[in-house]
């Protein structure tokens, strides 16, 4: 099934007013995608593309943001559509969708996010008036486990940050890279977003534009700092890239592949993966481990909650605070290793 317009019109919303990533917004996208054919296999309807197109542009056009029209916009779309199906969805709609989920096996996270989806899509079709009520009112999130972030060890964090040469630009970029990311606890996707006139070296600090296009400024430590100069005297001295690194009239990635382009996420998660087998550590450790880690060790030695959460750029206090579960079950563990008197395992 192509993906129906009212799809369409609610991850434009994501990206265009929420300003989620693009990959974020294709996530709901796949998730919707899902319900839309459960409920149009249910009903045995086959989509019809034009149906569905001036489906969409009625609810569009009649829906009253902030409101309610006095005619629901459902009645006055075309019957069997997929699209009047999908404004006409009642609790019950909901969780035979959910129960359908349950025989596919897939974990309480997913299930929490498939769930989220659908909070959010009928928030936002309520909210401009396609629908006349909100379904998902009806329906609990189950409860999750709460899951400890992974964290390494600051020995294994050294033994990675050495791995990476730094003789040539390549290599230099890649130290420079992790040293960043452990650095800073910036996202992967802040830091290939990262530009050369987001470095403030006299200020050792670098301007990152998180989650919402929000902007924040985070400091850069010695080792990092040193680590980007490095490798920008070498990008300097190469003549494959030194007429790119002075071109400023145009925005200049700070992290360049090998034919002077942006880095991409999935290359940098690449390159980390090629370091964690040259330096024989966990192949599972990801480029958000390294977040997790920073904000552990700040928590670890002492750093206060409110100044991580600034440092992580979370919304809420209550994202950062799964730390200081991380570092409570970490003493627990010393404590029980170490006291006399501790319950043993």
């Amino acid at each position: 099934m192509n993906t129906l317009p009212i799809i369409a019109g609610f991850t434009d919303y994501l990206t265009n007013e929420r300003h989620f990533s693009h990959y974020t917004a294709r996530c709901y996208g796949a998730d919707l995608r899902q319900y839309t054919e459960f409920i149009a296999d249910e009903a045995g309807l086959e989509p019809n593309d034009a149906a569905e197109l001036q489906a969409w542009n009625i609810a569009s056009d009649q829906g009253t943001p902030g409101g309610h029209a006095e005619t629901p916009v459902a009645a006055t779309i075309t019957p069997n559509t997929i699209t009047r199906m999908v404004i006409n969805a009642t609790p019950d709609t909901i969780r035979e969708f959910l129960e359908h989920l349950g025989g596919k096996d897939y974990s309480a996270a997913t299930m929490a996010r498939k769930i989220a989806t659908l909070r959010s899509f009928y928030k936002w079709a309520n909210r401009r008036g396609i629908t006349r009520t909100n379904p998902m009112t009806a329906i609990r999130t189950p409860r999750q486990g709460k899951r400890l972030p992974k964290a390494i060890s600051v020995e294994q964090i050294e033994k990675l940050l050495a791995t990476p040469s730094d003789k040539d630009v390549l290599g230099m970029r890649d130290r420079a890279m992790l040293e960043v990311l452990y650095s800073t606890g910036i996202r992967v996707s802040e830091l290939v977003g990262l530009n050369v006139e987001d470095l403030d070296e006299s200020g050792e600090a670098l301007r990152v534009r998180g989650k919402g296009k929000k902007e924040r400024m985070v400091p850069l430590g010695t080792h990092a700092l040193s680590a980007v100069a490095r490798y920008a005297q070498l990008v300097r001295a190469d003549p494959r890239y030194a007429q790119w690194w002075k071109d400023e009239n145009r925005a200049r990635p700070l992290f360049i592949n090998k034919h002077g382009q942006r880095l991409s996420s999935r290359s940098v998660r690449r390159k980390l993966d090629k370091y964690l087998v040259q330096a024989g550590l966990d192949p599972d450790i990801s480029p958000h481990t390294l977040r997790h880690s920073f904000a552990t060790h700040l928590l670890d030695n002492g750093a206060d909650l409110r100044s991580v959460q600034e440092l992580l750029g979370h919304q809420s206090l209550s994202t950062t605070q799964i730390y200081t579960h991380l570092t409570t079950h970490r003493l627990h563990d010393a404590y029980n290793k170490a006291h006399p008197r501790a319950e043993s395992a």
